[in-house]
């Protein structure tokens, strides 16, 4: 289970709802280390804003009349920036439009999945200790791997490189006779609960493969038509009404617009790859066919940064742009050498990155040892790629 990050100041959060179970529910789940005051309605809510009991987000049940707890809140001062989180059945809310525009910054169902629901308040959380201390904290929220899972990595990772300690020490000789440069290329990525670690391969790049990486940004295969990005921090909106940004987004210790940040993205590949890569070595081609290149990684595997079958740990320019709450669901599950996506979609080249999302999202939510050894057994006849991708 995801764990929520905090600082050392609690982080206050009135929940507006009448409905006792879904309280108990949300306090069950988030807290401690959140403080939750539970008020029934509009004029309860108001009445403790206007005390001397500060908080830092509302909770609100869009049924106990949303909008006139809205209209309120825009005529005090005191509360113009505080963020309200909406929990509504309604869909498609334009929160850009009158009441919710500068007041509400999402909206939840009322079944709620806590996994999102705590992506969301890790970010208010970071935000706060942000704005006081003028730094976030570089610790990830942790998720535990079964035992099971664990167990299973270990003895089958241990035994794997026992057997084949021959066969690695064969491939890095050729690696260095091959092309010049180290045998091992290791890379930061982004693994489980968006924890950063060194991942292990077997060189097959050029040694200045990452500077010829902006230069190829054309042949990416998950490309799409790139975005102009305005000379103005702010949106349109708020240019023409001559406001500072109404829907400020808190993102790598700086502030964005909300809407052009999403505008970006919408614009942007969230993946990375190339068809016949013109930086991978005439070796590399062979290892990457036959996935030998991958074989370091079953150290990561021992030490404990990555499962056997799970979601492939991304590099960090990637990882960055899955930043909302149903992409970073994908980060949820265990970092793998393989995965859903790997054993259903690799080597196809039509896939989009929104269907390798919800692949690993849905591996997210669904795994069980039941599933990963079917991936492994799927994995070992999709090993022999036929297209250099």
């Amino acid at each position: 289970m995801q764990e929520v990050i905090v600082d050392s100041q609690p982080f206050r959060i009135l929940y507006v709802e009448q409905d006792d179970q879904r309280v108990q529910a949300f306090q069950q789940a988030f807290q401690p280390p959140i403080d939750v005051i539970n008020v029934p309605d509009v004029r309860a809510a108001l009445a403790h804003l206007d005390g001397q009991s500060p908080v830092d987000l509302v909770l609100y049940n869009d049924s106990l009349d949303s909008t006139a707890f809205l209209k309120s809140l825009g005529t005090r001062r005191n509360l113009g920036s505080l963020p309200v989180l909406l929990l509504t059945d309604r869909t498609g809310i334009d929160l850009t439009a009158d009441p919710f525009q500068g007041h509400v910054i999402d909206a939840f169902s009322y079944d709620y999945s806590e996994d999102d629901l705590r992506v969301r308040l890790n970010y208010l959380i970071r935000k706060k200790e942000y704005e006081q201390k003028g730094h976030i904290s570089t610790k990830s929220a942790s998720i535990r791997i079964p035992v099971g899972k664990r167990l299973f990595d270990i003895g089958l990772s241990l035994l794997i490189l026992i057997m084949i300690s021959p066969i690695l020490l064969i491939v890095a000789i050729l690696v260095k006779i091959d092309s010049k440069g180290p045998v091992f290329y290791s890379s930061k990525r982004v693994g489980t609960g968006f924890k950063i670690f060194d991942m292990y391969k077997f060189r097959t790049m050029r040694t200045d493969a990452d500077q010829l990486l902006a230069g190829m940004a054309s042949q990416n295969m998950y490309n799409k038509v790139s975005a102009e990005k305005p000379a103005d921090d702010r949106c349109e909106d708020c240019q023409l009404a001559g406001l500072v940004c109404q829907q400020p987004l808190f993102m790598d210790n700086k502030q964005v617009c909300e809407r052009l940040h999403l505008r970006e993205q919408k614009a942007k590949a969230m993946f990375t790859k190339f068809k016949e890569d013109p930086r991978v070595t005439r070796l590399g081609k062979v290892l990457r066919n036959t996935s030998i290149d991958e074989l370091p990684q079953l150290f990561n595997i021992l030490r404990g940064d990555m499962s056997f079958v799970g979601n492939r740990p991304l590099p960090l320019y990637e990882a960055e742009k899955l930043t909302t709450t149903g992409y970073g669901r994908r980060f949820a599950a265990p970092a793998g050498l393989t995965g859903l996506w790997q054993v259903t979609k690799r080597g196809k080249t039509k896939v989009s990155d929104q269907e390798r999302i919800q692949l690993d999202v849905l591996y997210a939510k669904s795994y069980s040892f039941r599933t990963d050894m079917l991936i492994l057994l799927k994995t070992l006849k999709a090993v022999w790629q036929k297209e250099n991708v």
